[in-house]
């Protein structure tokens, strides 16, 4: 019998172990943490609170995409989530269609976290990513396990002729079988903690890797869904995915490390939990700056300011990309370069924006903190 080379092919698959005892102290932190975040978020306003999930929601979509080497707009990401959840926010644009299928697809997982799995939910969340039906230049099976209709399934890195075999998913002809196992055991209840069946999650189903395409995508957001049940909401307040992309490298070296393992998955859950931890202490800064947003606008409730005012000053304080000048002004908000500089120069007498002292040739402003 040949030896076996991945994980799948291992005699009692898919029969995960791990070392329990080496895993006690990681989540017994990580699980305090989850509780010290949730206690911080329900201590503050509905307000606060919403705004918070925008922005750890628009990161999480922004940086699950990013990890697959494909570059959304964060506006773009932004206003469709607003959209969806139904919030009135200022400077909304008109998003893709392929932004609005991943903006869908997650808060379908987080929002709807309760409701069963299914293979017809996990079709949707596929077509959604894949509205034209392509990948690329490429056609695809959207809606379907995929079919290997032009070889296995496979993931590769290097340049053409100098290809590395990283990892070969099972053949298309037992995906069917294995997934219904997977969304079986995902939707019983067990006495699994929650943190570690969504790191189980997530491996088992990109080990599957049952789509064409969208699998790294579709695997975080069945993890975030099972975060979402272990923390009893519906709103997001830290952001794996974007942890993930601080560190994709080890993220993708771990994936085939396991892959190419054996059942015990120690390892793995153990780098799982130092991931969660590094998403939920940088919870604080995304809090900080929600904080100072609201903070903000709640002195300047009386201030008089148009809208074209509004929609820059909400830039500025979600993170503007460069120097804010004039020019830039007078192009966001689709007027004249003399317009743009009343609305500074108007914001800058009521103490709002001031001069950049940066040595810059070109005038910038920025927020008086």
């Amino acid at each position: 019998m040949a030896r076996a080379i991945y994980i799948y092919q291992q005699k009692n698959w898919p029969l995960f172990t791990w070392r329990a005892e080496e895993l006690l102290a990681k989540l017994a932190e990580t699980r305090h943490m989850q509780g010290k975040l949730m206690g911080k978020m329900e201590a503050l306003g509905f307000s606060v609170q919403d705004e918070a999930s925008l922005e750890t929601l628009t990161l999480d979509v922004l940086k699950s995409t990013e990890i697959e080497g494909e570059l959304l707009k964060p506006d773009q990401v932004r206003s469709s989530i607003a959209r969806h959840l139904g919030m009135d926010i200022s400077g909304l644009v008109e998003s893709d269609r392929n932004v609005d299928g991943v903006v869908e697809m997650m808060l379908d997982a987080v929002q709807q976290n309760k409701k069963p799995l299914s293979a017809k939910r996990l079709f949707d969340w596929q077509a959604a990513l894949f509205p034209m039906g392509r990948s690329g230049m490429h056609k695809i099976t959207v809606g379907g396990w995929r079919k290997d209709e032009t070889g296995p399934m496979q993931v590769v890195s290097g340049a053409l002729g100098k290809e590395k075999l990283h990892y070969q998913a099972p053949g298309a002809e037992v995906v069917g079988k294995e997934m219904r196992e997977f969304i079986n055991w995902f939707n019983s209840k067990t006495d699994l903690d929650p943190v570690i069946k969504s790191a189980i999650a997530h491996l088992w189903f990109v080990t599957i890797h049952p789509f064409d395409d969208g699998n790294g995508r579709i695997a975080r957001a069945i993890a975030d869904m099972q975060l979402a049940r272990a923390d009893g909401g519906t709103q997001r307040f830290y952001s794996m995915s974007a942890q993930l992309r601080k560190v994709r490298t080890g993220y993708y070296d771990i994936l085939e490390k396991t892959q190419k393992g054996s059942l015990d998955i120690t390892d793995w859950l153990l780098w799982f939990l130092e991931c969660l931890l590094g998403a939920l202490k940088a919870a604080d800064g995304t809090l900080a700056n929600v904080l100072f947003k609201a903070k903000f606008w709640e002195k300047h409730s009386s201030t008089a300011l148009n809208e074209r005012q509004r929609l820059m000053l909400n830039k500025l304080l979600d993170g503007f990309d460069g120097k804010l000048t004039s020019p830039k002004w007078a192009k966001i908000t689709k007027r004249s370069e003399d317009t743009a500089l009343r609305d500074i120069q108007d914001l800058i007498k009521k103490g709002i924006l001031h001069k950049s002292e940066d040595g810059s040739k070109n005038t910038s402003y920025e927020l008086v903190l």
